[in-house]
């Protein structure tokens, strides 16, 4: 999709706001980053035909547009996000923060696209969840997907850290677990070479949990 062809034509995305340009592109099903960084050596390259664009936004509607691409040329799309109308939030919440490499990599929670990880990591910064089981998935194009699972309890803190994996990248040796469990205290790690992934969850009365 990337490799510079004088077939392919280009895709130029154009946002007016904030939101537009913070929010996920997918084409043709697949995601390939958020709109303001699809330029330059990230650039949308495509065949000639038909392509179907998915432009998303957590708290807004599916922005989507059909394009005919033609042999080297450009393509404008402008992109433009409606509120979608969502129910109150619950009174009770969990708090995730998320502290990845590449901080550009899109979030999903339970399959929905949220995010990216900068906008939940950081003093301040972090992704209100209702408490109960959810799934937190990472990807970015040219790495390797992460996932993790997460229970959070009410007014818990979880922070999730790792390194993405390049495609490619060997992996070295198995999973390897250690548990050490003091009194009123348990912390389980899980590392995965390359990369160090680990899930911590924080209480209010200060007892933590690391994955």
């Amino acid at each position: 999709m990337y490799a510079e062809n004088d077939v392919m034509g280009e895709i130029q995305f154009k946002g007016k706001s904030h939101v537009e340009k913070t929010s996920g592109v997918w084409v043709d099903g697949g995601y390939v980053g958020y709109l303001k960084e699809l330029k330059g050596s990230k650039k949308v390259l495509l065949l000639p035909g038909e392509h179907v664009i998915s432009v998303r936004q957590d708290g807004y509607q599916d922005f989507t547009e059909r394009i005919l691409v033609q042999p080297g040329q450009k393509e404008l799309v402008r992109v433009a996000m409606e509120k979608a109308a969502t129910g109150p939030l619950s009174d009770v919440t969990a708090t995730v923060k998320i502290a990845v490499n590449p901080s550009r990599a899109a979030v999903f929670l339970d399959g929905l696209f949220v995010g990216h990880v900068g906008e939940f990591e950081g003093p301040g910064r972090g992704m209100l969840v209702a408490p109960g089981t959810h799934q937190i998935r990472i990807a970015l194009p040219g790495y390797q997907t992460f996932e993790t699972d997460i229970n959070p309890l009410a007014n818990q803190n979880v922070e999730i850290k790792t390194d993405l994996v390049m495609n490619g990248a060997p992996l070295a040796g198995p999973w390897s677990r250690r548990t050490q469990v003091p009194p009123h205290h348990h912390h389980l790690s899980f590392v995965r070479q390359p990369g160090l992934h680990s899930v911590e969850m924080q209480t209010e009365a200060g007892k933590s949990a690391t994955f």
